[in-house]
C-alpha cells in the first residue's frame, strides 16, 4: 500500500512513529498522523491545518494531557486531587515513570518496546486509500490521510479534529481548494 505514498505521505507517517515515541505512547493512532502533518513542512494537509488554526505546539500538549483526565472528571473523578494525595502519601513524582535500570551483558539487553499503528491509525490509512480513489488520484498525499482520518471517525484524532470544528465534508472542501491553489 505504501508504494501509493507521496514522499510528504511516508514522511507523516514515519514522523508520526517518531512523535508516537516522544510522548511514551506504545502505539501510533490517528492522532500521532494528524501531529505529524501539523509538525511537516508542507502538503496540503499541512496547509488545512493550519488555515484551520491548528498548530503543532498545542494538539501535542493536547496528547502529553491525554483524554483520560476529561474522560475522569465527566465521572466526577478530579485528576489534579488525586495526584497531590498520592504524592502526599508518596512524595512528590510519585506518579512519574521510571527508566528501567540499565542492564548489561549478554542476558540482559535493554530493548524498546516496538511502536506500531493501532487499529484506528491502520483503518485511517486504509481509508486515505479509499479515499484517493474516490477523489479519481493515483497517489496517497497527505489530504488524503487527513481525510482518512477524519472518515475513520472513532480514533482521538477524528475527535480532536471535530472538537476543533473540522468536519470530513468541510475539510474535503478546504482540501479541494488547496488543491486547486496548488495547481
Amino acid at each position: 500500500m505504501f508504494e501509493r505514498f507521496t514522499d510528504r505521505a511516508r514522511t507523516t507517517v514515519t514522523t508520526a512513529k517518531v512523535e508516537a515515541d516522544a510522548l511514551g505512547h506504545h502505539a501510533i493512532g490517528t492522532e500521532h498522523l494528524v501531529l505529524a502533518m501539523l509538525a511537516g513542512d508542507g502538503g496540503i494537509a499541512h496547509t488545512v491545518l493550519r488555515a484551520s488554526g491548528l498548530d503543532p505546539d498545542s494538539w501535542r500538549a493536547m496528547l502529553a494531557a491525554g483524554d483520560d483526565a476529561a474522560a475522569l472528571r465527566s465521572i466526577g473523578i478530579d485528576i489534579d486531587a488525586v495526584r497531590s494525595s498520592i504524592e502526599q502519601t508518596f512524595g512528590p513524582g510519585a506518579l512519574e515513570r521510571a527508566e528501567p535500570a540499565e542492564r548489561g551483558g549478554f542476558l540482559f539487553r535493554r530493548t524498546k518496546i516496538p511502536t506500531r499503528f493501532n487499529n484506528g491509525a491502520k483503518k485511517a490509512l486504509e481509508l486515505s486509500l479509499r479515499v484517493a480513489l474516490s477523489m479519481k488520484h493515483n497517489y496517497i498525499g497527505t489530504e488524503h490521510i487527513l481525510l482518512g482520518v477524519l472518515k475513520e471517525e472513532r480514533g482521538l484524532g477524528a475527535r480532536l479534529l471535530r472538537e476543533q470544528g473540522m468536519s470530513y465534508d468541510r475539510t474535503m472542501e478546504l482540501v479541494q481548494t488547496a488543491l486547486k491553489n496548488a495547481a
